[in-house]
């Protein structure tokens, strides 16, 4: 690939495009330049960091089994890393993106090449940046058509769209997070939720920009949605449509017919929309599923609008969805417990039955002691968050390159443990138990083809709430969920494991365990972490390492000529 001579490219390019064998599908090339651009949102302008000028940023199109390089340009003020979210890259975790995980940063006026390899993925995923909160205006959707010869196991759709929910903030993202850290206390809620990239006329100043869909009646589409909201879970609708739910996370899953859908940040969902009402204007909306207690957010509302193509007249007003109230936990649940894999011939599911590694997580907020008592947080403490009651420490040294080379020397430990310190009553009486967790850079080992199962517990510690749980590198198996304790006895007589969801990230219910399913079958570090930001931010993460198997195809491929290096902060 290079250095892009022409560092002022301002669009996305295609640089080139061949075929190889069928077996190893096409190769795409893109170029991505980071750059600070002006953008007028809410009354005011700011600059934002953006990919090629654009928000989002330029949509990825492949087919199911290619590869694309990704040429990622950084014209901006501070290092920054790309994360191509639910792409598995086999036996590549040296193109995953998360900073100080498998990369260090791409400084400015520097580049690097991802290598970003598909193989089972079809449908809709989406690429962010990982680095601090850049991912807030650094983002975009990735396309995952079928494969050549193959086609999709629903009617062919008329034509696609695509509609990125994201957060708005009118101070700087990043000054947001590290004044937050450097206090202990909330980060500043967003300013305003957006529909590719446009609040709606809800909010001031934004009736003229409100970001409108054009349709043809009688067409069917299919809608990709996708959660880059920061730190809210959303419902979504379309006024006086149908919509029926056909993938998730690039999986698909069988057919599910509803008014709205919930959608946690990190989650793709394909749906079918057929244009088939009175042709007119019609709003689409999203607001927050926030069920958490005291949780300090954004409770407002963004919209789109439906607008049918032809000769009509303009409604004095226009139709508006009925969305779920904003802590409606059952509204939330009758959606997602309707979610099962497609399981048929041509897309088959292998759920683990056999489990070798069993992990027990519970997920927490904490509270970091101050060193002079005046933090912003709970009891003049800092804010912190816990996996099994250990806050994740980011390394200065990426950890993909200190356990490739076996040069750890204090990098990271691997002693992450399989069960939290203390049992407690997760969800019931806090009481006794601590609030106060250990920090560390500790690690899980996992043997390459080992059957996994996770349990993630939730807890009423500080503030419980639901938890968007994401794990790089795999796509798993939701097997169960339930509210209250898990129960190693009882629990487990409730799983599917006929036809649960795979998926790439999963919401965890307040005060509930969610448990999932998958073979180590993809050697590389892998991070683990929830999909809020605010709590990833806080420590709510941990890496877990598969080690290489007994061959060469079954091990981490060697590193590119080049990686960043990590000489500055």
């Amino acid at each position: 690939m290079g250095n892009c001579n022409n560092m002022g490219f301002l669009v996305l390019v295609l640089v080139g495009f061949m075929f190889l064998s069928k077996a190893n599908g096409a190769i795409h090339y893109y170029d991505f330049v980071l750059q600070e651009t002006n953008f007028t949102r809410l009354c005011s302008t700011k600059s934002i960091l953006t990919v090629n000028g654009t928000l989002p940023g330029p949509t990825i199109t492949v087919d199911r089994g290619d590869t694309a390089f990704i040429n990622v340009h950084n014209q901006g003020n501070y290092g920054v890393t790309v994360h191509w979210h639910g792409v598995k890259n086999p036996r590549n975790p040296w193109s995953d993106g998360p900073e100080n995980i498998t990369q260090c940063p791409i400084q400015p006026g520097t580049n690097f090449t991802y290598e970003v390899i598909f193989s089972s993925e079809e449908g809709t995923l989406w690429w962010h940046a990982h680095s601090d909160w850049t991912r807030a205006t650094i983002h975009g959707a990735i396309v995952i058509l079928p494969a050549a010869g193959t086609t999709y196991p629903f009617a062919t759709p008329d034509a696609q769209e695509t509609v990125i929910l994201g957060s708005w903030f009118k101070g700087d993202v990043m000054e947001i997070i590290e004044e937050a850290l450097a206090t202990g206390g909330e980060p500043n809620i967003s300013d305003a939720f957006t529909i590719n990239g446009q609040p709606g006329d809800l909010y001031s100043c934004s009736n003229e920009t409100t970001y409108r869909w054009m349709v043809d009646y009688g067409k069917t589409y299919l809608l990709r949605v996708i959660n880059a909201v920061m730190n809210e879970e959303q419902f979504f609708a379309i006024a006086n449509h149908t919509l029926t739910v056909v993938a998730q996370d690039a999986s698909y899953i069988k057919p599910i017919n509803t008014t709205y859908i919930m959608i946690t940040p990190g989650q793709t969902m394909d749906i079918l929309v057929t244009a088939n009402q009175p042709p007119s204007q019609y709003y689409m909306a999203s607001h927050p599923f926030m069920d958490g207690t005291n949780v300090t957010h954004n409770n407002s509302t963004t919209s789109a609008i439906v607008q049918y193509n032809g000769n009509y007249s303009i409604p004095s007003i226009t139709p508006f969805p009925t969305l779920p109230a904003e802590a409606d936990t059952t509204a939330a649940d009758n959606f997602t417990k309707q979610i099962r894999a497609l399981a048929s011939e041509e897309h088959p599911i292998d759920v683990p039955l056999e489990i070798h590694s069993r992990i027990f997580i519970t997920i927490a907020m904490n509270e970091r002691i101050c060193a002079n008592s005046s933090c912003e947080g709970p009891n003049n403490n800092a804010l912190s968050a816990s996996l099994n009651n250990i806050s994740f420490v980011i390394p200065s040294v990426y950890v993909l390159q200190a356990y490739y080379w076996g040069n750890n020397s204090g990098v990271y430990s691997s002693n992450f443990p399989d069960n939290p310190p203390n049992p407690f009553n997760y969800t019931g009486d806090v009481g006794n138990n601590t609030i106060y967790s250990d920090f560390g850079t500790r690690v899980r080992m996992i043997e390459y083809g080992e059957g996994v199962e996770i349990i993630f517990q939730g807890t009423n510690i500080i503030t419980p709430e639901n938890h968007p749980m994401h794990l790089h590198g795999f796509s798993f198996y939701l097997v169960g969920t339930g509210s209250g304790n898990f129960n190693s006895t009882t629990s487990p007589n409730t799983y599917n494991l006929v036809d649960p969801p795979e998926v790439n990230t999963i919401g965890v219910p307040k005060n509930g365990w969610a448990t999932i399913r998958f073979k180590a079958d993809n050697p590389g570090v892998w991070f683990v972490h929830c999909h809020l930001e605010r709590h990833t931010s806080w420590g709510m993460d941990t890496v877990l390492i598969v080690r290489n198997g007994n061959t060469t195809e079954t091990s981490i491929r060697p590193p590119p000529a080049y990686m960043p290096p990590c000489s500055k902060s």
